[in-house]
């Protein structure tokens, strides 16, 4: 027997042994599915671990008694890679097993790329989720740009191939968003599997797909759609949950994509995609403010933060601010008194430095960062703006002066200086409020029109309680 011989015999046994693999794959799907049936009634993990779901579960933070995480929306992908078959037709067979070796590294590489957990790979089939083991917003347009990816790296490896009619591998791929029940495993390294209907409306979907397709649930693409360019594909019945709805993904929309490939997103689209994403960090850096800021600060609390986000956001509407801009400010004010957490004079300098810490993990470049640490610094007293950002974040940060709710909020500042050694008395206090209140301005046509009567207003308020 030549070798030519020998090595297609070879890649035949391995063609029949994945087949038989793959069918052991969907049987044993089949009975989990059976198994997981069973077990609904009776499951006592219903609440197991809220906590830890409703903040977002970290890598390593799971003890032995946790196993079981629920997550309420994620995005599952099934990927599975055709054309073994077309190996019979290839001499070098090696090189062929090696090849689908390498795909599936080169699709890990692009789930880390996006923060996606790789589940298993039965056969030639794929499987990762989006949004687990930690939740974020953005999972369903992570999921679709890393699938966008993985096809058009399968391609792009084949093109010789292509040139000469010998392309052996297609990829049908199939994504749902949806809850889903992760099970973690082992100590060190900790990895995951996933289950529930969101598992099995994904894998509907893959096996519905065309070759080359990346087909997702409408679930999926109402998420997605503001970003991509999608084709309505049919509608797929599925057990309990009816007809859902289909549709093909293209490619990115003209306006977010770098080039024509409608692969790479450009500066518009990660723009939107962060101001989208702020919800996640804004949730994070609240908890932070929460359990970490010194109980003296009776102002300068969680709740101050959220008060000038939502002011920066008014403001800047009213100042016709554009997206990037948006998203600027709204960090900004998510940050500016972050800084309380370490030390509180001269909380803007350590605010900044926890920007700069943070913010590269959310995808923001080195030149937003910039521009956000100069707002967080412009809050600083007494305020100098230069800039129409900065003039928003003084105002918004003063918001509170020309308020009907001014009393009880000037009383918390008084409480927290006087928790601190820092003001004698409360009529000491209202004559600092007098003086500061007749020399401040607001910098804004917003902040003037929304503030400024009501802030003369105050003056004659706090005068009256001056003996």
């Amino acid at each position: 027997m030549n070798e030519n011989t020998h090595n297609g015999e070879l890649v035949k046994r391995i063609a029949r042994l994945m087949a038989e693999n793959k069918d052991l794959g969907r049987q044993l799907k089949k009975a989990q599915e059976n198994y997981d049936t069973l077990l609904a009634d009776n499951d006592t993990l219903k609440n197991k671990i809220e906590r830890l779901q409703q903040k977002g579960a970290v890598e390593g933070s799971i003890n032995e008694a946790d196993k079981t995480l629920r997550f309420r929306m994620a995005t599952v992908l099934f990927a599975d890679i055709q054309g073994f078959a077309k190996v019979y037709e290839e001499s070098n067979s090696h090189d062929i097993i090696d090849e689908l070796d390498n795909l599936f590294f080169q699709f890990d590489e692009i789930t880390k790329k996006y923060n996606i957990a790789r589940m298993k790979t039965i056969g030639d089939s794929y499987m990762c989720a989006g949004g687990v083991p930690i939740k974020n917003i953005t999972n369903p347009i992570d999921v679709v740009l890393a699938a966008l990816e993985m096809r058009h790296m399968l391609y792009e490896t084949q093109k010789n191939r292509k040139e000469h009619n010998k392309q052996i591998w297609e990829v049908k791929i199939g994504m749902h968003t949806g809850p889903v029940t992760a099970t973690t495993m082992g100590k060190k390294k900790i990895s995951y599997t996933i289950k529930g209907e969101s598992v099995n409306i994904a894998s509907r979907m893959q096996a519905a797909s065309d070759n080359g397709n990346i087909n997702v649930s409408i679930m999926t693409y109402e998420m997605i759609r503001e970003y991509f360019e999608c084709e309505y594909f049919g509608k797929m019945p599925v057990k309990y949950q009816g007809d859902i709805e289909m549709y093909n993904v293209k490619g990115l929309k003209k306006e977010f994509s770098a080039d024509n490939s409608q692969i790479i997103p450009n500066d518009v689209f990660f723009t939107r995609y962060l101001l989208r994403q702020f919800s996640d960090l804004q949730e994070i850096i609240l908890d932070k403010l929460e359990r970490e800021l010194p109980s003296y600060l009776f102002y300068h609390n969680y709740k101050h933060t959220i008060d000038v986000v939502s002011q920066v956001e008014l403001i800047g509407i009213g100042e016709g601010v554009d997206d990037d801009e948006m998203l600027l400010l709204k960090t900004a004010g998510l940050f500016h008194d972050s800084g309380h957490i370490i030390g509180y004079d001269n909380h803007e300098e350590l605010g900044v430095g926890l920007a700069k810490e943070i913010l590269p993990n959310y995808k923001y470049n080195a030149k937003q960062i910039e521009r956000i640490c100069e707002l967080i610094m412009a809050t600083k007293l007494p305020p100098q703006p230069k800039t129409l950002l900065e003039r928003i974040m003084c105002d918004a940060d003063l918001d509170y002066l020309g308020r009907s709710d001014f009393i009880p909020v000037s009383n918390t500042l008084y409480k927290e200086l006087k928790a601190q050694d820092k003001i004698a008395d409360i009529n000491t206090w209202n004559k600092i409020q007098v003086k500061f209140i007749s020399n401040h301005q607001y910098f804004t046509d917003t902040a003037n029109k929304l503030r400024e009567v009501n802030k003369q207003k105050q003056i004659d308020r706090i005068k009256n309680l001056i003996v």
